[in-house]
């Protein structure tokens, strides 16, 4: 390839011959104009034959140094669209017309990729994205107008507006894989977006009309929703010729071939999964919500401040960030069986807006939930739709997008990522933000927990075993993870469910109890630390030990803030909701010694004086009668019962009741686009050319694993997911 022969060699029914003499044309130093005859014998292309990845590799690079003279990654482009546009126009088109669109939507991946991830400059002029003012043009067409828009307005169109079907199954797919390959420029950029970052064909996407936009959203909800298996059929849709294979039977194939390069090199057909389709219908949809495009303006005054000083002009640079069509289009989806007008009289805004069945995307989204990439779409949808967010909230079997969560929380230590942990904790958080949620939690009874081997859990309501996971999650962190903001977030979602507890069980009450000692001592251990390192200073006067001292100092304050939210949780469930938790008057009860070290402590003695009020009442009753009587667990428990109906709450303080809400960072394109892009690359198994990747980090041991499609999440930059600059818990009085 590129040093194939100049003229076709017929002779002899060789196809690999037959087939590489366009490619070669294709990638040589002649231009062909755009209604070249030539266009329409590279496209009809069987593309059957086998070419070693080296000859694709040189091909890939003659093309490199040819496509800015002889323009033909656009006009291979332009071919692109007018296929699409005439699929569009006739629904009946013949199918030769869809595959020169499949075969044009897998040439140009491969070698935009390439152009891409080997760009020397940083406006990615290597793509040369434009015509050369000689050039004929047939009629209709419009010279000036911006390729990049024209492809993306065209792909976009198909996209949305096209039902996917056995016969129009791998043109999506592929259009879909497409578009990954130019939205790959952000992989060249850096972590923070930059007025400078060039992205030409995500920014086209943005700039195209609400409506298109809506119908793209909405069909790639679509597709992940009805997770369209690959049709048997679709096999001869690329056409297998006589004895030749089809492109879809030499996927699976170890042969290294130029069709098969979009689908393993390129893309390698989401990695193996059964829903490629769906997969990578999420992917594109995640990035593309995302995205955030920084602008910079300058902006020429004289400074003033100085009278006597000459005015020099000064430049004030201000940088912002631009509109999101593509999540304002998914922030506004509405149900398809639901309008709010039709309720409340109060319409939603005038124009296009996508409709999308919820019930068939909550079902979806809880099938689905053990993946990172269904844990960022029900984030999304949580955090900027109310409609979909009123409509989880307002379900009866919340257990079907619960239990997925608690369950991979629970098996967080077998290689979940610490950013899937604290999604799943912000959407936990959330939920929590709503009384019917916290209360409703605790009505729903599971038979058994079977996954959950520490402890049989029998008749557990929901509530309870989130309490359970939250206290457990909490208690491994303090081991291992050592992270305050999963501390926190943990915590804050507990205080939330606190006064809305109901009939919390024995163990989830004993669990609460444990974590309450298991904090205690950890605060007593760094007090005590603190306290000898700040003698040890005072008497050494040499200063050495400063730093030292600070971080126990900070660590120290940490641990009196968890243990005060511990207190408070305690504290909320006793004063508003004694009487209907009789088990966790049992847990305190039971193990009462370990409050008595801060019962007269000047930090925590105002919220521990509550829980001795109920030691008190209990105490004084229990001590009251006989005192021969021999109290089992059983005894004590219905003697709790009994004793609650009585309880008034007569001495309890009360404390403003905590409220904690979830509010994201004003840059939280900062994690998720890097974030998305790992997923793109890792599960989807994107392959790309890690030397070339600024947005992440890409570590060594991993790329042999990108390369095979096979790679886990990236885990290569610890402070990144320290800072995690997307999130913020908000107190909420």
């Amino acid at each position: 390839m590129g040093g194939a022969p100049s003229t076709p060699r017929n002779s002899g029914g060789d196809d690999v011959s037959v087939s590489e003499y366009p490619i070669a044309t294709f990638v040589g130093e002649k231009s062909f104009p755009l209604a070249s005859d030539f266009w329409n014998k590279l496209l009809e292309l069987p593309l059957s034959s086998r070419w070693p990845t080296d000859r694709v590799q040189q091909a890939c690079e003659l093309f490199a140094q040819s496509n800015g003279y002889t323009r033909h990654l656009s006009k291979l482009l332009i071919h692109l669209s007018w296929c699409l546009q005439e699929l569009l126009q006739d629904s009946d088109a013949q199918s030769s017309i869809y595959k020169k669109a499949v075969n044009a939507t897998y040439i140009s991946s491969v070698f935009l990729k390439h152009l891409i991830e080997n760009g020397k400059s940083d406006s990615l002029e290597e793509l040369h994205l434009s015509l050369d003012e000689s050039e004929p043009v047939p009629h209709g067409f419009v010279m000036d107008q911006d390729i990049h828009n024209f492809v993306m307005h065209s792909v976009l169109s198909f996209i949305g507006s096209t039902e996917v079907s056995p016969n129009s199954y791998v043109l999506h797919q592929e259009l879909l894989n497409f578009m990954l390959v130019t939205m790959s420029t952000q992989l060249l950029s850096g972590p923070s977006p930059r007025p400078r970052d060039a992205n030409p064909f995500i920014d086209a996407a943005m700039a195209q009309e609400k409506s298109l936009v809506c119908l793209a959203v909405r069909r790639l909800l679509l597709n992940y929703i009805s997770r369209h298996r690959t049709p048997p059929n679709a096999k001869s849709y690329l056409y297998s010729d006589g004895d030749q294979q089809g492109i879809l039977e030499r996927v699976g194939s170890a042969a290294a071939t130029f069709v098969l390069l979009p689908l393993n090199y390129l893309v390698n057909n989401s990695g193996g999964s059964k829903n490629p389709l769906a997969e990578c219908s999420l992917h594109v949809l995640l990035i593309l919500i995302n995205y955030h495009k920084s602008i910079m303006s300058d902006e020429s005054m004289t400074d003033k401040s100085d009278d006597s000083a000459t005015s020099d002009p000064v430049s004030k640079v201000h940088v912002f960030i631009s509109g999101n069509t593509f999540s304002k289009a998914l922030a506004n989806a509405i149900d398809v069986e639901f309008d709010r007008s039709d309720v409340e009289g109060n319409a939603h805004p005038t124009g296009p807006h996508v409709r999308i069945p919820f019930a068939s995307l909550f079902d979806t989204l809880g099938m689905c939930l053990a993946d990172e990439g269904a844990v960022l779409l029900l984030y999304s949808l949580l955090q900027g739709n109310s409609d979909f967010k009123e409509y989880v909230l307002v379900r009866t079997d919340m257990d079907t997008m619960l239990i997925p969560i608690l369950e991979t929380l629970y098996n967080s230590s077998r290689r979940t990522s610490s950013n899937q942990i604290y999604m799943m904790l912000i959407v936990l958080l959330i939920l929590s933000q709503d009384s019917s949620f916290n209360s409703s939690i605790h009505k729903m009874i599971l038979p058994s927990v079977p996954w959950y081997k520490e402890h049989l859990l029998h008749q557990t309501s929901l509530g309870s075993l989130m309490v359970i996971i939250l206290i457990r999650t909490v208690q491994h962190n303090l081991s291992k993870l050592r992270d305050v903001y999963l501390q926190t977030t943990c915590l804050a979602t507990l205080a939330n469910m606190a006064p809305h507890a109901h009939h919390l069980s024995a163990y989830a009450s004993q669990r609460l109890v444990s974590l309450f000692y298991m904090l205690s001592r950890k605060y007593n251990k760094l007090s005590d630390l603190t306290g000898e390192k700040l003698q040890s200073i005072k008497i050494n006067l040499s200063g050495e030990d400063d730093g030292v001292s600070e971080d126990l100092t900070a660590e120290l304050q940490i641990f009196t803030d968890f243990l005060r939210l511990v207190l408070d949780i305690l504290n909320a469930i006793l004063t508003y909701a004694l009487p209907r938790n009789p088990e966790i008057v049992y847990a305190i009860m039971h193990r009462q010694e370990v409050f008595l070290p801060f019962k007269n402590h000047p930090r925590f003695h105002e919220l521990v004086e509550n829980i001795y009020t109920v030691l008190d009442f209990f105490n004084s009753r229990m001590d009251s009668q006989r005192s021969d009587r021999e109290w089992s667990v059983q005894k004590v428990l219905q003697f709790i019962i009994n004793n609650c109906r009585s309880w008034r709450g007569e001495g309890m303080k009360m404390f403003t009741q905590l409220h904690f809400s979830y509010e994201q960072e004003s840059h939280p394109e900062e994690f998720f686009i890097p974030y998305v892009w790992q997923l793109a690359v890792s599960r989807g198994g994107y392959s790309f050319n890690p030397e070339a990747i600024n947005l992440f980090p890409v570590p060594q041991p991993v790329e042999k694993e990108i390369e095979d499609g096979r790679g886990e999440v990236l885990e290569g930059k610890e402070e990144k997911v320290q800072e995690l600059n997307e999130r913020r818990i908000v107190f909420d009085p």
